[in-house]
């Protein structure tokens, strides 16, 4: 009977194939089932042996702290490191948010008046 392994619905695209590789290297036997049209399903890695469950258990950990260990090479850039990079696009998001703001405030501003 299968057993589920890895959910994928809230795990980056990058990290799922991750996570594939390794196991296709590992001759692990799974299958996996997606979120369905409308997104309500569970997307996830299933294995099609139950027997092989501890030691897919053990891969799957050590597979996930790889991968840790991977993403944190990869420092996560700052608001200010954004701004050098992209100046333009950061204040066009500013007004943006600043415009949805005021749009949204403006009906109760009667109110204080």
């Amino acid at each position: 009977m299968a057993k589920l392994l890895f959910k994928l619905n809230a795990v980056t695209e990058e990290e799922a194939n991750f996570v594939r590789t390794r196991l296709d290297e590992a001759e692990v036997n799974y299958y996996e089932t997606s979120q369905g049209r409308f997104g309500i399903s569970l997307a996830a890695i299933w294995l099609r042996d139950e027997e092989d469950y501890e030691t897919a258990r053990a891969l799957l950990d050590s597979i996930q702290q790889e991968w840790l260990e991977e993403v944190q090479q990869h420092p996560i850039p700052t608001t200010g490191q954004r701004f050098i990079e992209n100046p333009l696009r950061f204040i066009l998001t500013l007004i943006a948010i600043i415009a949805i703001a005021s749009l949204t405030l403006i009906p109760f501003m009667d109110a204080f008046e």
